[in-house]
């Protein structure tokens, strides 16, 4: 009788309090959650205001409500600007080519720790390969100037050891995106490989003895039991930086690039900042930002929505 009268009453609870309920029962988990809800309302919704700027004749001192609203002017000014359009072309280059080296370098490196069997071989690989995530750009671009010193670089010494002639590398426009794309590689893909190594180890290892049951090589259980068992975590990741296109890294070139080799080496990121920061051009920068993230998140839709149809997997 108890339990009928409880099926009644739930029956007719609206959604509405049936969530209330839920949101009660609870509380204490949610009352967790809440810091980190004020954190990414304070600093990633409440500035997207700041997206009007872009629309606007904006001015500093006269604020928001001052300023006088010019509709599509900037982003006229943008693609009428050789100088925006050649950081747009600069930042999908080099952006491709990262996120085609920073997909599959990872992946690789996480099979290849997982096939390591030497256990104190393995965990000084890991930390050794981790490190150069921790080091900021300004100390990690500092270390490879020094490398591709034409005096005291190693690379060089290597070039001159071959009967090769030194040249400085990163004043090359033929060598400058390359050289930023091996760089990314060299001190992301550690840190990125931490999460297809998670999703390895949680493979069912009975799959990998019934593998080697079946006689199948090392190499043959990397492709038809390791690969497929990560493949959704794969599709995430790539979805995630499809999302990322439109950033080339402005840590890492602001540090890195020079005069030389401004042609190649310009990207929206440095545009943005030089426009905004350093000509003080508020509106025309937003509108950069704002073109920015919209292909951004076309991409990333478009993406997800193709995962989505191919494999049924997806971040939403």
């Amino acid at each position: 009788m108890e339990r009928a009268t409880a099926k009644l009453t739930a029956t007719k609870e609206t959604p509405l309090l049936r969530q209330m309920r839920r949101i009660w029962k609870y509380r204490l988990l949610y009352a967790l959650l809440l810091p980190a809800f004020i954190w990414v309302f304070l600093f990633d919704y409440l500035p997207l205001y700041g997206i009007s700027i872009a629309f606007m004749d904006y001015n500093a001192i006269q604020g928001f409500s001052g300023s006088e609203w010019v509709g599509l002017k900037y982003f006229r000014m943008l693609f009428e600007s050789e100088m925006f359009l050649n950081a747009f072309k600069n930042t999908l280059l080099i952006s491709l080519y990262k996120m085609i080296s920073g997909f599959i370098c990872p992946i690789l490196l996480a099979l290849a720790l997982h096939e390591i069997r030497v256990a104190w071989f393995k965990k000084t690989l890991q930390t050794a390969v981790y490190l150069p995530r921790f080091v900021s750009w300004v100390v990690y671009g500092g270390i490879i100037t020094l490398l591709l010193s034409p005096e005291t670089g190693v690379i060089n010494k290597i070039i001159e050891f071959f009967g090769g002639h030194p040249a400085y590398l990163l004043v090359e426009p033929a060598y400058f995106r390359t050289i930023l794309v091996v760089t990314d590689a060299m001190k992301e893909m550690g840190w990125a490989a931490i999460i297809y190594l998670a999703a390895i180890a949680g493979l069912n290892p009975e799959v990998y003895e019934a593998a080697i049951m079946d006689g199948a090589s090392r190499f043959q259980r990397i492709v038809h039991v390791t690969l497929p068992g990560i493949t959704g975590t794969i599709i995430v990741i790539f979805i995630l930086r499809v999302g990322y296109i439109m950033s080339a890294g402005l840590d890492q070139v602001i540090n890195l690039y020079n005069p030389m080799v401004f042609e190649v080496g310009d990207i929206l990121d440095t545009y943005i900042y030089r426009v905004g920061i350093e000509q003080f051009s508020l509106s025309l920068a937003a509108a950069a930002d704002v073109i920015k993230g919209a292909i951004g998140l076309v991409l990333m839709l478009a993406a997800n929505q193709i995962a989505k149809r191919i494999n049924d997997s997806g971040i939403f």
